[in-house]
């Protein structure tokens, strides 16, 4: 297999994709939702990892919503897992965030999943709150989690000696 590349999701990634949401969520986004949210949605962006030919090995999109990006799914195929691709597809969702000037990032997580969280904590991600019973499928909080982004993306001497932004209160 070639080296593993991030690229923007294609229209032809969408079985594959789909494939790989019946593999990993018990609550899968239908091929028509990820078709709808790739042709029609203008805040969403999707990113794909791909092993060489197209063969998809992880995915992750997310809702750009005024300067937040809200992450809206995050997965690699299980037979892919233990290699970092999750955290590669995710870094590189990151990037596409700060590159497009988002001050934040928030995502919901099972607080079962302990692993997600793992990833997402390495990722400079906080605790910040529950949703309770978000999930439908068994009822299950969702863990939300934040990254602020705004210092990070201040250009030099934007910042005030404490390190907030020039005229933040």
């Amino acid at each position: 297999m070639a080296e593993p590349f991030v690229r923007p999701i294609r229209e032809e990634d969408v079985p594959q994709i789909h494939a790989i949401e019946q593999a990993c969520f018990p609550m899968p986004w239908s091929e028509a939702s990820i078709l709808h949210d790739i042709r029609e949605n203008v805040v969403a962006r999707w990113l794909v990892l791909d092993g060489g030919e197209g063969q998809i090995l992880a995915y992750a999109g997310m809702w750009f919503v005024l300067d937040e990006a809200h992450v809206c799914n995050v997965a690699v195929h299980p037979d892919w897992r233990g290699r970092g691709y999750g955290r590669r597809i995710f870094e590189a969702l990151i990037a596409l965030a700060q590159e497009n000037s988002m001050a934040m990032m928030t995502l919901e997580v099972r607080r079962s999943n302990a692993v997600a969280q793992a990833l997402y904590h390495g990722c400079g991600f906080l605790d910040v709150g529950y949703r309770k019973r978000y999930y439908e499928d068994n009822r299950e909080d969702a863990l939300i989690m934040y990254r602020e982004f705004s210092c990070e993306n201040a250009p030099d001497g934007d910042q005030a000696e404490d390190g907030a932004p020039s005229g933040a209160k």
